[in-house]
């Protein structure tokens, strides 16, 4: 059985680990990984159909926890705890729900202090204290509660019979029906950097590059802060131009097999040449730059969505980009249908079926990739995108005018 602190509008966790209000989903996952053997059979929820309309939940069943992710961010948004037997909960260190201490109303409001009066739902029958960023809810029949009063004052139980705490959750905010996923704390960060947003700079009818709006934790004796700054990472660029702009990659990554090598001109070419392209990963961007094995220069962007039902969902953090093609506003959250009113993409798409080289099958199925110049969309089943390739051919990029 888990051990865990409660801190009011921020966390539950220990020592060791703590899901904090605000971390993204990933990083969630990262500590569950890590404490193989202390939680077991994780469970993920989502709306297949239309990922962005309902929460992204994580469920540890063996310890009686849910954490709400907002679908659109992938922040967390509530912490609950909706089993109080599977898990002991302090604040403050000291044990407020154990085998030994039970969450009754009277040891909450001794451990909690005093709140605003409760609030009673006679349609559910609870009775639920608030205090900020913190809710407990206690079932309580309508015939214990008399009085317009609303508050303990108005529960009556008989000796020894007051109700526990069947439910709780941490948010942020001052009420659970106003809670929001806040920014990524900067105790999140951990070195890192972080998108805001991602501008695909485009000319007539080629791609330049992206944009790139950045978030970088600063850690010093006075104040913990964050730092805003654009970087540009542009076809045609240098490995070093790249690591200079965005620093290390997450990971290096050398391609072993293009499967997409059919589809080009030449495609049927021998080559002895056994150097491979290269990717620089940076998950904490979801971006994948791709390097010619022989120039080293920038030929590929590969810009992520992370929705859950793709083979790749998890590993990299949705990339926010924005791209205006041929008056078409397109956004991560666009759906392949609507971009189709406005552009006219390649008739017959490329059909993708990922596998891994321990399992060759994956378990969400096939992706078709359309082309439009020099962009290729990964569109999922349930019509939304996967991911944004941009190519180039790998030469220095050149301003509009050298271009022509």
């Amino acid at each position: 059985m888990l051990t865990l602190n409660v801190v009011p509008e921020r966390s539950l966790g220990c020592e060791q680990w703590e899901f904090i209000v605000g971390m993204h989903f990933s990083q969630a996952i990262a500590i569950i990984q890590s404490q193989v053997g202390y939680i077991k059979n994780v469970q993920v929820l989502y709306n297949d159909t239309n990922p962005l309309d309902i929460d992204l939940v994580l469920n540890l069943p063996q310890d009686g926890i849910r954490l709400f992710f907002d679908p659109v961010s992938q922040r967390l948004k509530i912490i609950e705890i909706y089993c109080m037997k599977l898990v002991k909960l302090k604040y403050c260190n000291l044990p407020f729900n154990s085998p030994e201490v039970l969450p009754s109303i009277e040891q909450i409001e001794h451990s909690f202090g005093a709140t605003h009066p409760g609030v009673y739902d006679s349609e559910k029958e609870l009775f639920i204290l608030n205090f900020r960023g913190l809710s407990f809810y206690f079932p309580v029949e309508s015939k214990f509660q008399s009085g317009n009063t609303h508050n303990l004052g108005s529960l009556q139980f008989p000796p020894g019979s007051s109700p526990l705490v069947s439910r709780m959750t941490i948010y942020y905010g001052s009420n659970i029906e106003q809670a929001y996923a806040p920014e990524l704390p900067l105790s999140c960060y951990h070195g890192q950097l972080y998108l805001q947003k991602a501008e695909i700079m485009r000319g007539e009818c080629y791609t330049k590059g992206i944009k790139l709006s950045l978030l970088a934790g600063t850690n010093n004796r006075r104040i913990d802060s964050k730092i805003q700054f654009e970087r540009e990472v542009l076809l045609g660029h240098t490995a070093q131009d790249v690591a200079t702009a965005l620093g290390a990659p997450s990971e290096v990554f050398y391609k072993s097999e293009d499967k997409m090598r059919i589809h080009t001109p030449n495609a049927l070419r021998r080559d002895t040449d056994t150097r491979s392209d290269y990717f620089f990963n940076y998950f904490t961007l979801g971006l994948d730059v791709l390097f010619d094995a022989r120039s080293h220069l920038v030929k590929k962007l590969v810009l992520h969505t992370n929705y859950p039902g793709h083979y790749n969902f998890n590993i990299y953090m949705r990339c926010e980009f924005k791209l205006l093609l041929n008056g078409a506003d397109i956004d991560a959250y666009c759906h392949w249908d609507d971009i189709c009113k406005q552009l006219t993409p390649s008739e017959r798409p490329v059909v993708l079926n990922r596998a891994s080289s321990t399992n060759t099958t994956n378990p969400f199925g096939s992706t078709l990739c359309y082309g439009y110049q020099d962009i290729i969309f990964e569109v999922m089943p349930n019509n939304l995108i996967a991911s944004l390739s941009i190519y180039g051919d790998g030469r220095p990029y050149q301003s509009e005018s050298e271009h022509a």
